[in-house]
């Protein structure tokens, strides 16, 4: 099987921490250049279908892209350590949590970082401050959401970390990249999210 990456990019983490927290070592990682548009060239788009970051492709020819569907196919293939849910209840709470990190967190914070960050330009039409600023509003919303979740509790969705939590930690972790830190008075989120950066697998994916 092959990976297609970007050390750039925040999505494909998600499925290099999924391959890390598994133990997989049989994909072979192809990085793509995407700020000089190497996903959008016919060779990457004829194969994928879409000018998409991260892409599996399996042996026989099938190519898997977004990042969530991806690690759903390899908790499929290596189920341990189980990170979607082990029955059809802790499913269902994993699933709501993970699109509630994706959408209200992780996607915000991607958005202000393209907005802001001089060298994604090349990734926008057009740069906007105020698209920037209004997605980081959103996001710290949201944190505060999470904070008072987090109280009194180790991981985002299940006893154990699951893929919402890495949802969470890479969206944050990609703001990095503009020096951006959540504001300091969510303590229970500060705390969560030193700890699940403390993980071997969170360095592996990185």
């Amino acid at each position: 099987m092959k990976l297609y990456t970007s050390n750039r990019a925040p999505n494909p983490r998600r499925v290099r921490w999924v391959m890390a927290e598994k133990g997989v070592a049989d994909v072979e990682l192809v990085e793509v250049d995407i700020l000089t548009g190497e996903h959008r060239q016919p060779a990457y788009r004829d194969k994928v279908g879409v000018p998409h970051l991260p892409a599996l492709e399996l042996d026989d020819g099938t190519c898997i892209s977004e990042s969530i569907a991806i690690c759903r196919y390899l908790e499929a293939v290596h189920p341990e350590p189980n990170l979607f849910g082990r029955d059809a209840r802790e499913q269902a709470v994993v699933e709501m949590w993970t699109r509630r990190c994706e959408f209200y967190l992780a996607n915000p914070l991607m958005l202000n970082v393209r907005h802001s960050h001089p060298a994604l330009a090349a990734l926008e039409a057009v740069q906007s401050p105020h698209v920037a600023d209004y997605n980081r509003v959103s996001a710290e919303r949201f944190m505060k959401t999470l904070d008072r979740h987090l109280e009194g509790r180790d991981f985002i969705a299940a006893d154990r970390f699951t893929i919402a939590d890495i949802v969470a930690v890479v969206g944050l972790d990609f703001a990095r990249l503009v020096r951006y830190r959540p504001p300091a008075e969510f303590e229970n989120l500060s705390r969560w999210l030193e700890a699940c950066r403390a993980r071997p697998a969170a360095k592996a994916g990185a």
